[in-house]
């Protein structure tokens, strides 16, 4: 009976070709040139399966770099925003400092003052009704916001704090018909107040005499005498004008130069810390004693 598995040569002699082929090979390569074309020839057969092995790792490296490529650029991105952002509100005040550049330094002592502490937020949620408008930012108490506290942005002032959590606040847009906000005419400085109508676009200011010296394209600036708002900061542009001499007032309507319907990012803006002046004061006995003293 023919067994079904027929024993082939032993391992050792299989393991003995197999050198003796080997060496043989490497004896031909060695001394001969044809070796040479040939694996030139194999090589070629067989690199588009390199290719192909490579193919996943390749695909998966490019991946790779372009998420960190996009991440780089979305991070630079984010970080121009917020610069651009700073720039644009110091550019805000430079020509109004440069106006009150000598007032300034007869009232500090010629001694150099460092910017107010800012803190740039992103809007997480707009709350726009016919007659309020407020958002939401992801900056709390934890971060240091208070209440009252101004919110501008790069073209103009949005508006001010409300309401501060943890981790969020709720801040009242100047457009927001319960909000009123104390203002200067630039160009004569005659003080106004305006106050919201429930519109992004149109802010109105509040009585007005028909004797008031205001022009359509003035422009509006926080005076400061409110208390939140620094002084300095652009609000809005005389729009619009109508004289009635029926009505006891002027119509007077201005547009925000901050577009209040498309915020994304704003800028917390905290207050200069007061300069204690009462050690500087003399006590009313002491003044009088000097005065006495000299007569």
């Amino acid at each position: 009976m023919k067994p079904i598995f027929e024993r082939g040569p032993s391992l050792p002699l299989r393991l003995f070709l197999a050198v003796l082929c080997s060496v043989g090979l490497m004896t031909l390569d060695r001394f001969t040139d044809s070796s040479t074309q040939l694996r030139s020839y194999l090589t070629a057969t067989v690199s588009p399966l390199y290719y192909l092995a490579n193919l996943p790792a390749a695909m998966m490296s490019d991946a790779s770099e372009q998420f960190m490529s996009h991440q780089r650029l979305l991070e630079q991105n984010q970080k121009l925003r917020e610069t651009l952002l700073r720039q644009n509100t110091q550019m805000q005040r430079l020509q109004f400092l440069q106006q009150e550049n000598d007032k300034l330094r007869s009232l500090l002592g010629s001694v150099p003052v460092a910017d107010n502490k800012r803190l740039v937020a992103e809007v997480l949620a707009v709350y726009s009704h016919p007659f309020s408008n407020q958002i939401v930012i992801n900056k709390g108490s934890n971060d240091g916001v208070v209440a009252q506290q101004p919110l501008i942005d790069d073209l103009g002032v949005l508006g001010q704090i409300v309401s501060v959590g943890p981790t969020s606040s709720r801040a009242l847009l100047i457009s927001d018909t319960t909000h009123a906000i104390s203002l200067r005419v630039e160009r004569n400085g005659d003080h106004v107040v305006a106050e919201g109508l429930g519109q992004s676009d149109e802010v109105k200011l509040m009585h007005i005499p028909h004797s008031a010296d205001i022009q359509q394209g003035d422009k509006l600036i926080t005076s400061g005498l409110d208390g939140i708002f620094p002084e300095g900061y652009p609000v809005a542009e005389v729009v619009r004008i109508s004289r009635n001499a029926q009505q006891p007032f002027l119509q007077v309507y201005a547009r925000p130069y901050a577009q209040l319907d498309r915020i994304r990012y704003v800028l917390l803006v905290w207050p200069k810390a007061k300069p204690e002046i009462d050690e500087q004061i003399a006590p009313p006995d002491a003044e009088a004693a000097a005065v006495a003293g000299d007569l």
